[in-house]
Formats: C-alpha cells, sequence, structure tokens
C-alpha cells in the first residue's frame, strides 16, 4: 500500500470512529450536565469546599468562580516547582533549573490549558510535579474549559434568567464523570500498547549496541499522555512528546492518541443539540467543524506529500523531524488534529514542515482552533463564530439578526466581536514586540522568513493555549517566560469572560418565536457561511503576518 493510501484509511478509519462515538458520548454528556443528583463523592468534595451545589450562579458569579480557581491554581503549581527539590520522587541533577520565570511560565501554561514547555520534561521535572501538579491542571483545566461551554449552551436554552448552573458543581462532574473514567480506560490501552507506567527516575541504565551505557528515564508517562490527549493540554512527559516511543510506542497507538484529542470536541455538538432541544443544531455546528477539518487535514497532507519546501529538490526532504514509526501522512494528520484542537502534543516537528505544511499549523490555531477545538473552547468558539455569522446575514436582509431564538443586538454583538478580536491582537502585538527587540530577535534559530514564523507561531500557540512550537526559538529566556505567560493569561481567560458575559445577556432574553423572515441555522446553506466567515476573518486578520513569514519561505 503506498503511503497516500494508507494516509486514506488512517484518516477514513479515525473519521468513522469519531462519528461512532458522537451519539453516544454526546448524550452522556447531556446526562452529565443535566442531571440533578449527585454522587457520594461529589457531595463529599462540595462538602469539603464549602458549597451549596443547589444554589446557581449568575455570569458574572460564573466568571469570579473561574478565576479564582485558576488564580489559585496558578499560585501552588508556581511554588510546587520551586520547591520540587525538598519533596519526595524528585530529580537529583535537573538539566534545566527551575527558575521563578520558568516556574511562572509553566504554571499559567498548564492552568490555561496550553502547556508550552520551555523546558525537557524528563530532566527538569519530578514525578510528584508531574503527577500531583501537572496533570491535576490537565484535567480541571479541561473542565473547566467544558464548564464554560455548557454555561453558554444553557444561554441559549433558558429564557428570562440570570442564572448559568453552578461552576463548581459543572467542574467536579466534568472531571469525576467524564474525564476521570474515559482516561483510566485509555491509560490502560497505552500501557498494553508499550507506554510507560512506573516510578523510576535516571536509575535504569540500558547497554547499547556500541558498547555504551544509555540512561533511560522513566516514569507515571501513561497515565499524563493520555489527559494530555483526551483535555487537549499537550504537555510531553518526554522533551520529544509525542514522538518519544516511551509515549507514543506504535501505529495504533498513534492513532489512539489522535482519537483521544478529538473525541470530546467532535462530541460536544451532540451535547449541544440535545440541551437547546434541536438535535439538527448539534448536526449543523459539527458539520461546520468537520468541513474545517477535512480541508485543512487534505491541505496538510499534500503540502507534506509533495515534498515542496525550503529544500524543494531533496528527495524526501519532508521526512525531516518525522518519525520513521509513523511516516510523512500519519504525522501530518497528528500535525492537523493537534493544531486545529488546544493540543499542541507533536509526534512530528513543526519547524521542520515544508513552508505551506508549517504555515497549515499556524492557520489552523489561528481559525481559534474551533475546529473542533479545544474541550469546551472550540465549541463556545464555534458558538461564537455562528452569532457572527447570523449578524453578518441579518445585515444583508436588513433584519434584527437571530440564533437559537435568541435575538443578537449591539450588546451581543460587541461582546462576540471582543472575543473574537482578542487572540489576534494578543498575537500580532506579542509577534511584533518581539521582533522589534533586538535581544529577542537573537533567540531565533533562523532569520529570514523562517525566524519570523518562530515568534509568529510561539505567540500564535500561546494566545490560542495550543503549547506547540517550532522548534527553533529559545523560549527559556526570562522575556519569552513572561511575555508568552502573559499572552496564555489574555488568551485563555479574556475571551471567557466575554463568552460568560454574552450568556448572561442571552439568558435574560425571552425566546423569539421562529417565522418566515427567521435564517435557518441548521441547514447545508448555513454551514457553509460559518466555514466562509471563519475563513475569510482569520485571512484578513493574518495573511500579512502570513505573507512576511510562511508564503515569503514558500515561494522563495
Amino acid at each position: 500500500m503506498s503511503t497516500t493510501s494508507a494516509g486514506i484509511v488512517f484518516a477514513a478509519a479515525l473519521i468513522l470512529a469519531l462519528a461512532v462515538v458522537h451519539v453516544p458520548l454526546g448524550d452522556y454528556m447531556y446526562r452529565v450536565y443535566s442531571g440533578e443528583k449527585h454522587s457520594r463523592a461529589e457531595r463529599f468534595i462540595y462538602r469539603l469546599i464549602g458549597v451549596q451545589p443547589g444554589v446557581e450562579m449568575t455570569w458574572a458569579v460564573y466568571a469570579r468562580s473561574v478565576l479564582a480557581f485558576s488564580a489559585v491554581s496558578i499560585l501552588f503549581l508556581f511554588f510546587f516547582q520551586l520547591i520540587q527539590g525538598k519533596l519526595p520522587l524528585h530529580l537529583n541533577d535537573p538539566a534545566t533549573e527551575m527558575t521563578p520565570a520558568l516556574a511562572w511560565n509553566t504554571a499559567v501554561s498548564f492552568v490555561t490549558n496550553t502547556n508550552w514547555q520551555n523546558y525537557s520534561g524528563e530532566s527538569t521535572q519530578g514525578h510528584l510535579v508531574q503527577m500531583a501538579g501537572l496533570a491535576v491542571q490537565n484535567f480541571v483545566s479541561s473542565a473547566v474549559g467544558i464548564a464554560v461551554a455548557v454555561a453558554l449552551v444553557r444561554a441559549f436554552a433558558r429564557k428570562h434568567t440570570g442564572d448559568l448552573g453552578n461552576f463548581w458543581v459543572d467542574l467536579v462532574r466534568g472531571s469525576i464523570r467524564i474525564l476521570l473514567p474515559l482516561a483510566f480506560v485509555a491509560a490502560i490501552v497505552l500501557v498494553a500498547g508499550g507506554a510507560v507506567q512506573n516510578f523510576h527516575l535516571h536509575d535504569q541504565v540500558a547497554q547499547t549496541v556500541a558498547g555504551a551505557q544509555q540512561t533511560i528515564p522513566g516514569g507515571p508517562v501513561a497515565s499524563q499522555e493520555v489527559i494530555k490527549e483526551l483535555g487537549t493540554n499537550g504537555g510531553g512527559f518526554y522533551n520529544a512528546n509525542s514522538a518519544h516511543p516511551f509515549e507514543n510506542p506504535t501505529t495504533w497507538t498513534n492513532w489512539i492518541e489522535i482519537f483521544l484529542l478529538l473525541v470530546i470536541s467532535f462530541s460536544l455538538p451532540r451535547t449541544f443539540g440535545r440541551m437547546v432541544g434541536s438535535k439538527k443544531q448539534g448536526y449543523a455546528i459539527v458539520a461546520v467543524m468537520g468541513t474545517l477539518a477535512i480541508l485543512s487535514l487534505t491541505l496538510t497532507n499534500a503540502f507534506q506529500l509533495q515534498h515542496h519546501g525550503t529544500v524543494p529538490t531533496a528527495i524526501g526532504a519532508s521526512m525531516e523531524g518525522v518519525e520513521t514509526r509513523f511516516g510523512v501522512s500519519d504525522s501530518a494528520t497528528f500535525a492537523t488534529a493537534t493544531t486545529l484542537t488546544s493540543t499542541g502534543a507533536v509526534d512530528s516537528f513543526h519547524d521542520s514542515y515544508t513552508s505551506l505544511g508549517g504555515l497549515m499549523t499556524m492557520f489552523n490555531m489561528q481559525l481559534g482552533e474551533v475546529a473542533p477545538g479545544g474541550t469546551g473552547s472550540g465549541l463556545y468558539g464555534m458558538l461564537i463564530l455562528a452569532v457572527i455569522t447570523v449578524f453578518i446575514a441579518g445585515l444583508m436582509v436588513g433584519r434584527t439578526p437571530e440564533y437559537l431564538g435568541k435575538k443578537i443586538t449591539p450588546r451581543e454583538i460587541k461582546l462576540a466581536a471582543a472575543y473574537f478580536l482578542i487572540s489576534p491582537l494578543v498575537v500580532l502585538i506579542g509577534t511584533a514586540v518581539a521582533m522589534a527587540m533586538p535581544g529577542q530577535r537573537a533567540g531565533m534559530l533562523n532569520s529570514g522568513p523562517h525566524g519570523l514564523s518562530e515568534v509568529l507561531y510561539a505567540f500564535t500557540s500561546a494566545a490560542n493555549n495550543n503549547g506547540s512550537a517550532f522548534a527553533g526559538l529559545t523560549g527559556n529566556t526570562e522575556w519569552f517566560n513572561t511575555a508568552l505567560g502573559l499572552a496564555m493569561l489574555f488568551g485563555r481567560f479574556l475571551p471567557i469572560i466575554f463568552v460568560l458575559a454574552l450568556a448572561g445577556s442571552l439568558a435574560q432574553q425571552g425566546h423569539t418565536p421562529e417565522s418566515i423572515g427567521t435564517l435557518p441555522t441548521h441547514r447545508p446553506q448555513f454551514v457553509g457561511m460559518v466555514v466562509g466567515v471563519t475563513v475569510i476573518l482569520v485571512a484578513l486578520t493574518f495573511l500579512p503576518a502570513l505573507a512576511l513569514g510562511p508564503l515569503a519561505e514558500g515561494i522563495h
């Protein structure tokens, strides 16, 4: 079987599997967030943290709860890393010193679901920090994203109320009922596939073929690998991330990991459809996500398989930075999935991609990571784009736009526009400042367009809470640690505030009955409109910067 044919079979099997689980998993998540009963474990947690689960919150209280929980998490993880040398299961001689700037960057990174890493995981972080710090944030930061999405969906489903649910209930349910059970089963699957799961530090020595000795770092890898994909986190236990055989041993575990990083985000539209009382609306949203994902997958594979890049005459140029276990096509599929979501895990290195292949990984993130996006964040990002599309359609026909029976007034569209503009502002301003400073330009491995691409990719990844990187940039400096940390914070929490404010505004409205002038938002016409609006808005925003980076490199 040719490489192209094998890649098509790999992707087709992935699409089929996602289609099979879409309905049962989406319905299960609907029951999780719509049920009124609480398990014993949940009631114990509520008592422990002093929460009354029956009391619902306005958007402002919900937002304050999200921010307070995240702020405490950042502080805890920050100090946890700085004192890890005094704790059990730490590394005696870490390769990278855990400075306050690096600890800040890492704490912000994992709490914002970004998981950008300016260090080598296996030689910097001890096992206790990996398990009790980083892995815990992989669970709860993902649950926060789902909770915010569910709050927005409730706003569309409810009328004449200021209540959006209880953040603490949504957080606990998402962690205990969705993420933990799925992660437990999937971790066993990865261990069966050869992923490492132990408590060895750097005490395992192997004899190489040449007769030398090699230290093999172990650790609780499989358990962290699963939640990093399932929760669209992306931080690797090893520096090589999912290209490392201890994290991702075989081609079939590679398929499993791609499936995991897509499965919740592609199933949440079904949950949305059930909660708003119209399954067709859920199908429309997942159709938009699927259309964008398939277009991106096709283009990325084409650019990688055609070998057109910085060395276009070299045979097999696109194999640079690619694991031979996976090959070009499967690696391109992983790269597409990880940048279309907010995962950021890699099984090949995007810095080594062809110019246009690297452009696609950047463009995927610049879409806002909505196809299907991160756990929760992809759904609320797509619903924001649906609101903007309805508004544009309303302008065309001279009618007050409506979506799911809610009028899109100037207040709603201002909040939606503010949400959309946050990421471009952070990305472009951050890149411009970095390129204007000679000291920060020195951190680029390459000069010219590819060097610009390294910096542009870094801020795109940080502001969109992705976490992957063009490997050439030296990010472990005080300036980049601070600047990228701020980009992650702004890129995560400002949009969440605007989403919840929009939810509060929508929930207070009544329900406008459909009329002959109502735009149908469940038909292929609307799906095509949302796809078009998404691509056009991103192209208008980022095309000048892309033209100076990967596009200039590609036509050089």
